[in-house]
């Protein structure tokens, strides 16, 4: 069989940095793990072809090569998951969907033409969808309502991609979260038992990207790195060693819940280790709210307290926060840049509550009537699909108004100095490789240097965050200038923001009028 793998485009939202890329020459920041692994499943006597929508489209040539075309992806990708689903039918190929979005809502993939759905998760589902193949089925849906052990998962098909294209790769230790947030779909798709990987099968992996070449970063895409911490350790007892005989070829970042600061062990095996970073779900700093959504677990101790833990063992953080929870009192907005600010946490994603489906939060709110039924792109950056308890006009303000200033270019400069400077206080030793910059890099340098340098009105707080680190911590002079390309991204992102909150307000007092029930509920 030759398969042909297709990765969908993403809408510009938080994440794609496509500002920030476009400066370092990289396509996307990370590869499309889903895809690489469903071909790791698949025969290996197959023939494949991987192309991610965000570096290229799909060649004629490859479109008239392909026996099967197989498309996996998320919810935020859904316009072009749906229109490759589509292009692939005119062309009269046998198309297979899987990953969250159609695990989650298979109508819209059924209805776009997919002939066969293979969903949950594809270490048990493909095997299904494979039998049918060879029954000659041309059609069907393949679910497990058990999950997989991990620890059978092969080795993601890296060699697909080409590796100078991302700015990070990705990998996978372990599926699944212990805890119960109501608006989280994770728990619903992957259980709340993380499932891990062995220490032996992930340095499998590392070291076939080090193999294929690989030097950087490495994300370790688990929505809850730590949810079992036994394991987790295990893991980096043997992963420091492997890297120390590498001299450290990698550098790790992650995802993982707000009580790692209360694991100085687990925090101090994640830097020998080399990671660098942790992106943590804080989600507001309104003890209510984290009531109302169930973050139990951020409420265990004061979030301050232990975001300064988190950094002054030697770990960055970027964090997650979110507008519009039930009970909400005014000015939530404000609230979360103030704490993002007094936390000096430089890289914070805020965003709009969404119902997503399967989770605990929609299921209330159907039952409630206060759903608004239809597209959901969840990219951040669209109002809530649910009839709020508060003005959805306000909690939009706030919004647009929190993202503007928290990337203002004089308090983001602030924050990513404050947490340089956190994570070096006690002296903890981050494995930086060194080497020559290249001529692209030192352009990127100075084209920074002169905008928030000279051109801009930061530029006295610039030469005074830059001139202190070369004193203080000179190997992380040059993350302060990677600060300044990030930011890039994110003042461009903001009137992305400001421009589509205004536009889907005016779409939101149409569609009251003519609801008239739900307008009754959000009076």
């Amino acid at each position: 069989m030759r398969a042909l793998l297709i990765y969908p485009q993403f809408p510009l939202s938080f994440w794609c940095h496509t500002k920030t890329l476009e400066l370092v020459g990289k396509k996307a920041v990370l590869p499309p793990l889903n895809a690489m692994t469903v071909a790791a499943i698949l025969p290996q006597e197959w023939e494949f072809k991987l192309v991610d929508r965000r570096v290229r489209a799909v060649t004629e040539d490859e479109w008239e090569w392909a026996e099967l075309v197989v498309i996996s992806g998320m919810i935020v990708q859904q316009e072009d998951y749906l229109e490759h689903i589509r292009e692939a039918k005119r062309r009269g190929k046998p198309v297979a969907v899987g990953g969250p979005y159609p695990t989650s809502t298979p109508e819209p993939a059924k209805a776009a033409g997919a002939d066969y759905l293979v969903l949950d998760e594809g270490e048990l589902t493909i095997p299904m969808f494979l039998e049918a193949l060879e029954r000659g089925e041309t059609s069907g849906t393949f679910r497990a309502a058990e999950k997989p052990d991990v620890t059978t998962t092969p080795i993601p098909r890296y060699d697909l991609l080409d590796l100078d294209l991302y700015e990070s790769m990705s990998i996978q230790f372990s599926r699944g979260c212990p805890f119960q947030c109501e608006f989280c779909d994770i728990i619903v798709l992957y259980g709340r038992k993380p499932r891990t990987k062995t220490p032996a099968q992930m340095l499998a992996e590392l070291q076939y990207l080090y193999d294929l070449g690989w030097r950087g970063d490495i994300f370790m895409v688990d929505d809850n790195f730590i949810g079992n911490k036994r394991n987790v350790k295990l893991l980096l007892n043997e992963l420091k060693v492997w890297q120390a005989e590498r001299d450290y070829p990698f550098a790790f970042y992650t995802e993982a819940s707000i009580d790692l600061a209360k694991d100085q062990e687990l925090m101090d095996l994640m830097v020998e280790c080399n990671f660098w970073a942790v992106f943590v779900g804080i989600e507001s700093p309104d003890e209510s709210s984290l009531n109302v959504t169930r973050k139990f677990q951020n409420l265990r101790d004061p979030l301050l307290e232990s975001v300064d833990a988190i950094h002054r063992s030697g770990l960055q953080i970027m964090a997650g926060f979110i507008i519009g929870f039930d009970g909400e009192k005014s000015g939530a907005g404000d609230r979360i840049v103030e704490f993002v600010q007094k936390a000096g946490i430089q890289t914070a994603l805020f965003g709009i509550l969404h119902a997503f489906p399967n989770t605990a939060l929609r299921t209330r709110l159907q039952k409630e009537g206060r759903l608004i039924e239809g597209d959901m792109h969840g990219d951040g950056s669209v109002l809530m699909n649910f009839i709020p308890t508060r003005p959805m006009e306000e909690i939009a303000r706030e919004y647009a108004e929190g993202l503007w200033k928290m990337y203002e270019p004089s308090r983001y400069l602030d924050r990513a100095f404050e947490q340089i400077t956190k994570i070096n206080e006690t002296g903890q030793k981050h494995k930086h490789r060194g080497g020559i910059p290249s001529f692209k890099m030192l352009q990127i340098a100075a084209m920074m240097v002169w905008k928030y340098g000279v051109v801009l009105e930061t530029r006295g707080k610039f030469w005074s965050h830059f001139l202190t680190l070369i004193r203080k911590y000179p190997s992380w002079a040059p993350g302060y200038l990677i600060a300044c390309t990030q930011l890039e991204h994110f003042l461009e992102y903001r009137e992305l923001v400001r421009d589509r909150i205004g536009k889907q307000l005016t779409v939101y007092q149409q569609f009251l009028q003519e609801k008239p029930e739900l307008a009754q509920i959000a009076s």
